[in-house]
């Protein structure tokens, strides 16, 4: 696979990210798909910048990837920071040198907007993912994550 090129989205992409994480969250974390215009909106949202961005990592000419980061505040730190909330690879990419490609990129736009850190959480049964992040410098933390629905 050559280098990859890692970028913000385009409108010509809206198709090929949309399989990515349809794949994401029904393949690969086994949940439901949400319907295709609550994506979309997502989609379009994090393409204004304001509350968060995506960047897409492409191979060999097709989207093979996609990282979204939120934008929020630390009260602890009193600044804001940035949430990697996905960083997903379709398995044709695993091993090549895109998650690291795009997780530095989400960490340069989480220094160019000035967040004090970027934060993420991964499954805790996902050690692959648990390697990598050591790998890139991460801290394992020792908060315990709760969710409501």
């Amino acid at each position: 696979m050559p280098e990859p090129v890692v970028r913000p989205p385009t409108r010509a992409d809206r198709d090929a990210l949309l399989a990515l994480m349809g794949a994401y969250i029904v393949d690969f974390y086994r949940s439901p798909r949400p319907p295709r215009e609550r994506l979309e909106a997502l989609v379009d949202l994090l393409a204004e910048g304001r509350e968060g961005t995506q960047l897409v990592v492409e191979g060999e000419g097709a989207l093979v990837g996609f990282a979204t980061l939120y934008f929020t505040w630390s009260t602890l730190r009193a600044e804001r920071i940035a949430i990697l909330n996905d960083l997903y690879l379709d398995d044709r990419a695993r091993g090549t040198g895109a998650a690291a490609a795009l997780f530095s990129a989400a960490l340069a736009v989480t220094r160019e907007r000035g967040c004090a850190e970027m934060e993420w959480q991964t499954a805790a049964d996902n050690e692959r993912a648990q390697a990598f992040y050591a790998k890139m410098g991460g801290t394992r933390g020792d908060w315990v994550s709760y969710s409501i629905g």
